[in-house]
């Protein structure tokens, strides 16, 4: 069987796929992946293979962090998948061309190469690394970080906010998803209910209780959250010297939250020891780390396995790779989906949110001693998780869609 990856250019929607890619891998299957350059080595070295996207895609990037509004970053972010649409078509369609897949997994974002997926009439699957946009009775609309609310007064905000919801898809995601059918040669869609699952099979990396409790539409998955590290990642050095660890991440891709690690180095030194991921930002603006570990990129899975408490952007890969290991978070929510992920998190028990305007040195301490409180719901979490089946489930799920059966029908 011959599988074909394909992924938008951000290591948090690369890491989620590679679990049920390696899987296939050892269950002999011929894996093919584009990513974003950055990574092609590290994907080749669990015995894949895999060439970059287009360059053209990797230039457009991310102007969300500039926006003052959560539905101007919004809009900007789908202006920014909608510009990289006509270049992920064609740079996938020369992707199936030369591999000519069994089947194909294609990151939600890449509006173009769906559009050819269709096109093409290939077997194929969504991969979706963050929360669904899809209301349900008792849900609240996507997007505003909300709670659910009970009761006649908690229906009446999610009807009027549901309102803001609907003019955001018809002025931002339904002319995205357009901009990618047109790059492909389909014909336009009008409606919303006419743009949702469109694949056969949504590989859905969550679970409950983290997911709130409802009726996953048709075709929808789940299948845990995304647990890969890279392998080439950075070596530790972090002796043990008595204090309790607290990782501190922020965004893989550049949001400008190097904020979070400034604070945490001034609140939480002497208290804990801290291992930091600033990824876009350069560790070196932070001054001095002392005996605490910085660097752009480390290793989640080994720190995780020693770490107390997790603090956050609240972007769903670190979130649910602290909760997978049992590990309690602080969230400070940056901006897109992450005020959603925040939610979720205090919903289901396991950490504590700190809001972005609230942040200080003093605060964040505070929600970090909170957070420890937390530990029964995030290993509830892990639980949830774990009773998916993981990437295991997943890869025999693309197995069955390789081999035309609708596995995606079956709850």
């Amino acid at each position: 069987m011959r599988v074909l990856a394909y992924t938008s250019p951000a290591r948090g929607h690369l890491n989620p796929m590679m679990g049920p890619l390696i899987e296939l891998g050892r269950r002999g299957a011929e894996v093919h992946v584009r990513t974003l350059a950055s990574q092609v080595d590290a994907v080749r070295a669990e015995g894949l293979r895999c060439e970059p996207l287009d360059p053209a895609i990797e230039a457009i990037v991310h102007d969300d962090h500039e926006a003052r509004t959560q539905i101007d970053a919004g809009r900007r972010s789908f202006a920014t998948f909608a510009a990289r649409a006509p270049f992920d078509a064609s740079d996938f369609a020369d992707a199936v061309a030369a591999v000519r897949p069994d089947v194909a997994i294609v990151d939600v974002t890449c509006f173009g190469a769906k559009a050819v997926a269709e096109r093409e009439g290939l077997a194929w699957a969504e991969s979706r690394p963050f929360l669904l946009e899809d209301g349900a009775p008792g849900i609240p609309p996507f997007g505003l970080g909300l709670r659910p609310m009970a009761g006649p007064l908690g229906r009446l905000r999610d009807s009027l906010l549901g309102l803001t919801s609907k003019a955001f898809d018809a002025k931002a995601r339904l002319p995205t998803v357009n901009t990618g059918r047109s790059a492909a040669g389909l014909p336009k869609l009008k409606r919303r209910e006419e743009w949702r699952r469109r694949a056969p099979l949504t590989l859905y990396f969550t679970a409950e209780p983290f997911e709130y409790p409802r009726p996953m539409p048709p075709g929808v998955v789940m299948v845990g959250a995304g647990l890969w590290d890279p392998s080439g990642d950075a070596e530790l050095e972090l002796p043990d010297d008595g204090r309790p660890l607290v990782l501190v991440a922020c965004s893989s891709e550049f949001q400008d939250d190097g904020e979070i690690a400034a604070a945490a180095l001034v609140g939480l030194r002497g208290r804990w020891r801290l291992a930091i991921t600033t990824a876009g930002v350069d560790p070196e603006v932070l001054g001095d780390p002392g005996d605490d570990l910085i660097a752009r990129f480390l290793p989640h899975t080994p720190l995780l396995e020693r770490a107390s408490v997790v603090v956050c952007h609240g972007g769903m890969g670190i979130t649910q790779k602290a909760l997978a290991a049992g590990v309690p978070v602080c969230v400070v929510p940056w901006a897109r989906d992450q005020l959603d992920v925040a939610a979720h998190v205090l919903e289901a028990g396991a950490g504590t949110k700190l809001p972005r305007k609230r942040l200080s040195p003093e605060r964040l301490a505070a929600a970090v001693e909170d957070a420890l409180g937390c530990a029964a719901g995030a290993a509830r979490v892990k639980a949830g998780y774990e009773a998916t089946g993981g990437a295991a489930r997943a890869a025999s799920l693309l197995e069955e869609l390789s081999r035309g059966s609708s596995p995606a029908r079956v709850p």
